[in-house]
């Protein structure tokens, strides 16, 4: 004998089916809705993140700000610090050049200070001048090598930036309140005469048998 299926079993089947239906549109609701808020939270830390990024971006940039007025600030202070202590040695060696440079067979009748010339950019400390013999004169609070070097390229440039002592004897000489290490010996092989405190006033540290270099 066969089941048959009757009018009320079919209900029951729609009615199950409907009823699974729709716990599976409850349930995909509730998960879009979780879905939506996890989202939603997601974007929140993101913006706050990001908020909190853009702050610190913003501070940072602050900071670097004040730091670089500080460092021009403090470049400032150091190059005229460095610019008054050149000062300082111009003053303290140019009184004795007339008498550092006769000693030495160069008879110096005037000095000048920071010569410049209109024709390279160049600038001479102390210019000593004799009749036909010249000595130019770089002064420093702390001498190092490089400084020896550029006043030997200034040399070369001199008769081009100076063409009014084209026939004159040019000398160089360096001076300095402190010397770095081995720096007196490189410019003493240079052909420099080296001038260096000494007590209260200054002297030429060359020994006798130095032989200057005329340019």
């Amino acid at each position: 004998m066969s089941n048959s299926v009757t009018i009320e079993d079919i209900y029951k089947l729609f009615e199950q089916t409907n009823e699974q239906l729709q716990r599976s549109r409850e349930e995909f609701d509730r998960r879009q809705l979780e879905s939506d808020r996890l989202a939603a939270e997601r974007a929140t830390e993101a913006d706050r993140r990001a908020a909190e990024a853009d702050r610190r971006a913003a501070e940072i940039d602050r900071g670097l700000e004040r730091l670089e007025r500080t460092v021009a600030q403090t470049s400032r202070e150091v190059a005229n610090l460095t610019s008054r202590w050149g000062r300082f040695v111009e003053e303290l060696v140019r009184p004795a050049v007339i008498r550092l440079f006769r000693s030495r067979g160069i008879d110096i009748s005037q000095t000048s200070l920071r010569v410049k010339s209109d024709k390279v950019k160049m600038e001479i400390d102390i210019l000593a001048v004799d009749g036909n013999s010249a000595v130019a004169v770089e002064c420093k609070s702390r001498l190092s090598q490089d400084d020896v070097d550029d006043m030997c390229d200034r040399l070369r440039k001199f008769k081009s930036g100076f063409p009014q002592y084209a026939n004159y004897q040019i000398y160089g000489a360096v001076a300095g309140i402190e010397i770095n290490e081995g720096v007196d010996v490189y410019a003493y092989r240079k052909g420099l005469y080296v001038i260096r405190t000494s007590g209260d006033t200054v002297e030429i540290a060359n020994d006798d048998k130095f032989r200057a270099v005329a340019w």
